[in-house]
């Protein structure tokens, strides 16, 4: 009989040994109940945007951005744009995705991003191979600086052509806002109240310029840093000032050790919250 116990224990201890999963990550819903990809797959094919919120420099955000694309594109018709690329530059994204110009050209005249090379380009290269737009819808940086400084009121002086790589003025804002109010928290003692409107005009552009290339019977898949998104602030918020019916999904990141389960204040984070191990590799 104790022989028999020890086959048995010799038997049964690997596969207890080795039963444990290492996840890299877990999604959620804003309720804060587990769910699989494919649920978020399907809540994706029925919107007519999707806002990604990711960690810039997270290797799972990346990969899941570039996952999700390709099994949307599988079935639907897709627009991409990225808060990674500002406006001013998407006569060269253009250029590139037509093959007017190559991969050196368009590192050479537009301002990419330090980890362009290793988490944005997988994204414009499936563009490209695919035949699907892409727009680049951030604000030109020098132009959210003079906001941080002078205010909306700065954007004025702007010349017409600058003022086409941005949201309409004037700038709707509300500093009220728990992100902009959380902001000016978070900055302290070196807190400017034209700090959240730097912010705000970023969220206005990502707005305005996902809006405009809006189709019919196509998703925009926009990828953008979490906070733009957040609880249904930044982005969100100003599509909805304009469209209020728009279907929008959005997708928060947050990183933990624990991929068990989510923090009752990450709760309504986002419709869908992507929750990934803090110590997966980052990419800069």
């Amino acid at each position: 009989m104790k022989r028999l116990i020890f086959v048995i224990f010799f038997l049964i201890t690997p596969i207890i040994g080795f039963s444990q999963e290492k996840n890299a990550y877990q999604l959620f819903d804003k309720k804060g109940k587990k769910v699989d990809y494919g649920k978020l797959l399907i809540a994706a094919e029925k919107a007519q945007v999707v806002l990604f919120g990711e960690y810039h420099n997270n290797a799972i955000s990346h990969w899941l951005e570039l996952e999700l694309t390709k099994d949307l594109a599988d079935k639907n018709a897709i627009i991409l744009g990225a808060e990674m690329i500002e406006a001013d530059n998407q006569k060269q994204l253009d250029q590139f995705l037509k093959g007017e110009i190559n991969q050196k050209q368009l590192d050479s005249t537009a301002r990419l991003w330090p980890n362009y090379k290793t988490d944005y380009k997988p994204l414009v290269e499936f563009a490209k191979e695919n035949n699907i737009t892409f727009i680049a819808t951030n604000i030109p940086r020098r132009f959210a600086s003079i906001v941080s400084k002078k205010g909306f009121e700065g954007l004025e002086n702007l010349t017409s052509q600058e003022k086409t790589w941005i949201a309409p003025l004037p700038i709707v804002y509300d500093s009220e806002l728990p992100g902009y109010v959380n902001m000016m928290k978070m900055m302290g003692d070196h807190a400017s109240p034209n700090m959240p409107k730097a912010q705000a005009i970023k969220d206005a552009t990502m707005a305005y310029f996902i809006q405009k290339n809006l189709k019919e019977k196509s998703i925009f898949i926009h990828f953008n840093g979490t906070y733009h998104s957040d609880n249904f602030e930044g982005i969100y918020w100003y599509l909805k000032k304009t469209a209020p019916n728009l279907g929008i999904l959005t997708i928060a990141t947050i990183e933990q050790k624990e991929l068990k389960k989510i923090s009752t204040e990450d709760y309504n984070k986002a419709d869908y919250i992507l929750v990934i191990d803090e110590d997966i590799t980052k990419t800069h």
